[in-house]
């Protein structure tokens, strides 16, 4: 098993070998070095941060444990609340929208001796698959800034990946997480729905967004689970029940495991993602898993459902932001029309375009034809999985169909943008989780990703499995855009 940075800052930490307030201060420096070109963060909590490295120093130097991530770094996606500090979901309409609470997350990140260093990039209201529908412009992917990070959390994929915090939290609505972790080079991880808070995690699509961790290694990805995993009363969709441990198993392999390669998910990838897939089930048969081969037919129908269902509850989740209780407000002579000048003026092209498409599905007339066939179409999918899992353990894909596309190519074609989440989108509906884990590059040295999912609450498999993986993956060539040093665990700059 692979250590994290995360896990050795925080063990530095712990036993006095380092203060908080200089581990923070070296990734704040590197941020203000190198995040002006690549644009992982909206806004970076420098006072504040150093403020709460601070408080962790206090606690070890009373001879108390501050937690296990104690005055570790953390990059945190821009639509989870952080009270007092702007939360924008990369909108003008929430651009000076200060919550007068913390995320569940936040808090639960607070309470393990996390110091969150920044709000970083992320498509407008996590809608999209490249940190390009920002309406701060987009992040760019450290390994070539001339392409995208993915998305829609680019920017955490981004920080974690140029070493500006050793972990990072994104959510995941159709790939969010596990896209830009592939796209970036990094481990991403959807958890089961309802093992992570929803609270304070402003709504794309309800009944698919889940929270989830990036980080550079499986173990710390794990780490990072156990602390935000786990009931939340303040969430209705939470389950009442503890979220399975992960970081206990990490190491436990897959011996006897019996691993299923779905055939649609990666038959239609460029021919070096299908490479990496290939190789992952030989390592993974090295390390002696029982390798099969598989074919889900139904998934080929998940992307044409989930482009139904998300923007129908993108529709009614977004019709709150009206110009009369918070955010941003266009006057207008009547509130009809301020409703409709203030969401010409804050919502950009692509929540306009998703908004729409929801609204229609969902209206008279048309809600059985659309919205309903697509919940029937999810259930089909669920039903699918459920049996595949009767036969295996885990299963075993690509995450992406493509390497890091370039920034710019896909703007004008809304379909092969969400092409990018087709590998992706079909957990998401299930509910289940997965993981995306780095397993080698492409010609041009982009990172690909490969993907292992597991059924319901099978976070320990889908880690045990990643961390074989990890383990095997052929190397991988540091970032143009990163901060070389913390990259390599030094605590001197580079």
């Amino acid at each position: 098993m692979t250590s994290g940075p995360a896990s050795l800052l925080s063990a530095q930490v712990r036993a006095g070998e380092r203060s908080a307030v200089e581990v923070v201060e070296r990734h704040l420096d590197a941020v203000a070095r190198i995040d002006p070109e690549l644009h992982a963060f909206v806004t970076v909590l420098n006072d504040g941060a150093v403020a709460a490295a601070a408080a962790v120093d206090t606690v070890v130097a009373a001879g108390r444990d501050p937690g296990p991530l104690a005055g570790v770094p953390v990059a945190v996606k821009d639509n989870m609340c952080t009270r007092g500090v702007r939360t924008t979901c990369s909108s003008r309409i929430l651009e000076h929208w200060h919550p007068p609470y913390d995320a569940t997350v936040v808090e639960r990140l607070t309470a393990a001796g996390a110091v969150v260093i920044g709000k970083t990039n992320l498509d407008e209201f996590a809608m999209g698959s490249s940190t390009e529908n920002s309406a701060f412009g987009p992040t760019r992917n450290p390994h070539d800034p001339s392409r995208v990070p993915g998305g829609s959390s680019g920017g955490s994929a981004a920080a974690v990946a140029a070493g500006l915090a050793p972990i990072g939290l994104g959510s995941d609505t159709g790939g969010s997480i596990r896209q830009p972790a592939a796209l970036c080079g990094v481990v991403g991880m959807k958890p089961t729905y309802g093992t992570v808070s929803r609270y304070g995690l402003v709504a794309f699509a309800s009944s698919l967004d889940q929270i989830g961790p990036f980080a550079r290694t499986v173990s710390d990805a794990a780490l990072l689970f156990d602390v935000i995993g786990g009931h939340d009363p303040m969430d209705s969709t939470s389950l009442d029940r503890p979220a399975p441990r992960t970081a206990t198993v990490v190491g436990d392999g897959v011996d006897g495991c019996r691993v299923g390669v779905v055939r649609e998910l990666y038959e239609d990838a460029e021919p070096a993602v299908r490479a990496a897939v290939s190789a992952a089930a030989e390592a993974l048969a090295g390390a002696g898993a029982v390798i099969e081969e598989c074919s889900i037919p139904e998934v080929r129908h998940a992307l044409p459902a989930y482009y139904l269902l998300a923007p129908a509850e993108a529709s009614s989740n977004l019709a709150r932001y009206d110009g009369v209780r918070y955010g941003l407000r266009v006057d207008a002579p009547d509130v009809e029309s301020m409703n409709a000048a203030t969401r010409a003026a804050g919502f950009g092209a692509e929540v306009t375009r998703r908004v729409m498409l929801g609204t229609y599905a969902l209206s008279a007339g048309y809600y059985d034809a659309y919205y309903g066939q697509a919940q029937k179409v999810r259930t089909l999918i669920i039903d699918a999985f459920r049996r595949t899992y009767e036969q295996v353990d885990a299963l075993l894909g690509a995450t992406t169909p493509t390497t890091a596309f370039a920034i710019g190519d896909r703007v004008q074609d809304p379909w092969a943008m969400y092409l990018s989440d087709v590998f992706s989108v079909p957990s998401n509906l299930s509910g289940d989780p997965a993981i995306s884990v780095p397993f080698g590059s492409d010609d041009a040295g982009l990172p690909i990703g490969v993907q292992v999912l597991a059924p319901a609450l099978g976070e320990p498999m889908v880690v045990r499995v990643g961390a074989v993986l990890e383990a095997a993956a052929p190397p991988l060539g540091q970032p143009r855009l990163a901060d070389r040093a913390l990259l390599g665990g030094s605590s001197e700059p580079s």
